[in-house]
């Protein structure tokens, strides 16, 4: 339940409130009050406690709405929070996916790729859990920043998010699950075969082709070109179809691959 507010504190949280959408940090609200960090922790704690903020983890806060029927229990979109808690990153994955309509499957958790180097891959925050990959910077090159709820966020565009899947199919649901979003991709506006070569191209992983040049002769999708152009551009040596399940399954020679997970 919130509590009753002081005149000074109102006018502390309109000033948050007008200079900052979604999560804001003790230093992101110090510089917007021109106040010392110390008092402002001690503030936002106070206001925390009051109803007037929900913090959603240490250090990190967002306003409570005026008329929230539990504010105690009031959560940012978990989008949101993973934009703030895990910068630099972006939704990726299933996440992503679900985004684009490249999947009906509602997943529980969401899927993060970030440039921090974090012990932890997987997070529970406000009630949600977080699936985070940690990448270097050639995956951010075809990010795509979409506002939503007033707040700029990061996602996979729709070829990145395909990429994505193929070089970890895990962050997909697993190759069955990533086979479903691949006929999906073949049915909708967003193909283009070239740019989708050129984001493989920039991944410098062939197993990506391996997987892609399988699904398109399994499935019966995707362009004859594009399935040609990942014959050429396959590695020596087997790898398994889904790196996270058990290597077990008949060798493909024509694609390389230990086809470790049935799809048909």
């Amino acid at each position: 339940m919130i509590s009753g507010i002081s005149e000074n504190n109102r006018k502390l949280l309109d000033n948050l409130a007008r200079n900052r959408e979604g999560p804001f940090s003790i230093k992101d609200a110090a510089k917007i009050l021109h106040q010392p960090e110390e008092n402002i922790r001690k503030t936002l704690a106070y206001l925390a406690r009051k109803g007037w903020l929900s913090r959603i983890k240490q250090g990190l806060y967002i306003i409570v709405p005026i008329g929230a029927t539990n504010p105690q229990e009031h959560k940012e979109h978990p989008w949101i929070v993973a934009n703030r808690v895990f910068a630099p990153c972006y939704i990726g994955g299933w996440s992503a996916a679900e985004y684009w309509e490249f999947t009906d499957q509602i997943f529980n958790s969401v899927v993060v790729v970030t440039l921090r180097k974090l012990k932890n891959t997987h997070m529970k925050i406000q009630g949600t859990d977080y699936v985070i990959k940690c990448v270097n910077k050639k995956y951010f090159e075809n990010r795509k920043s979409v506002w939503f709820e007033n707040v700029k966020i990061f996602i996979s565009d729709p070829l990145q998010t395909i990429v994505d899947i193929l070089d970890a199919p895990y962050i997909g649901g697993g190759i069955r699950h990533v086979a479903d979003i691949m006929q999906e991709y073949f049915n909708s506006t967003y193909v283009n075969d070239d740019q989708l070569c050129r984001y493989i191209k920039q991944r410098n992983n062939k197993t990506i082709y391996k997987r892609l040049g399988f699904l398109i002769d399994t499935l019966k999708i995707g362009s004859e070109n594009l399935k040609t152009i990942c014959k050429q551009n396959l590695s020596l040596g087997y790898s398994l179809l889904d790196p996270k399940v058990e290597a077990q399954g008949v060798f493909n020679s024509k694609w390389n691959l230990r086809i470790n997970v049935r799809i048909r």
